[in-house]
């Protein structure tokens, strides 16, 4: 199904840092090679960002994760950025045997790249502004429309 998670057939959204440039860097990684257009995207940050992170039952003040939400299963830190890229096709699904890590390991490096982000990447004072091309990936504040597809 073109677009749409193979389970179910609905968007994947995935809730990074809006002001960190590592994340904009990754989510401008992930649209470049997701060719039927699976990934939605939304700002941690953001009010719609906030309420899923609870929702999830993860800390909305944890702006150091990455989430992806697939079939109503929340993935947080290294699992969602394995199975981010399991989803974008060869030769990037051939990261998703670091699954074969124990994630309590796999998280240990996850955050100390996390911790060093803004120091190595930056940070922008407002959130990714997305290009026309690709602003329907992004979900905003106040669209709900995705929600019946999620």
């Amino acid at each position: 199904m073109n677009g749409r998670s193979k389970a179910t057939g609905k968007p994947i959204l995935l809730l990074i840092d809006g002001q960190c440039n590592l994340c904009h860097g990754i989510a401008r990684f992930v649209i470049r090679r997701d060719h039927k257009a699976v990934f939605r995207f939304a700002s941690l940050q953001s009010s719609l960002g906030q309420r899923l992170l609870s929702e999830g039952g993860l800390r909305a003040d944890d702006l150091d994760t990455f989430v992806m939400i697939e079939d109503g299963s929340f993935y947080t830190k290294s699992t969602a950025a394995l199975r981010t890229c399991r989803r974008l096709g060869m030769p990037w699904a051939l990261t998703y045997a670091g699954m074969a890590v124990p994630r309590a390991l796999r998280d240990k490096v996850y955050d100390w790249i996390a911790a060093r982000r803004y120091g190595w990447f930056g940070r922008h004072d407002r959130c990714l502004v997305p290009t026309p091309d690709v602003r329907g990936r992004f979900v905003e504040d106040g669209t709900e429309e995705w929600r019946d597809e999620i």
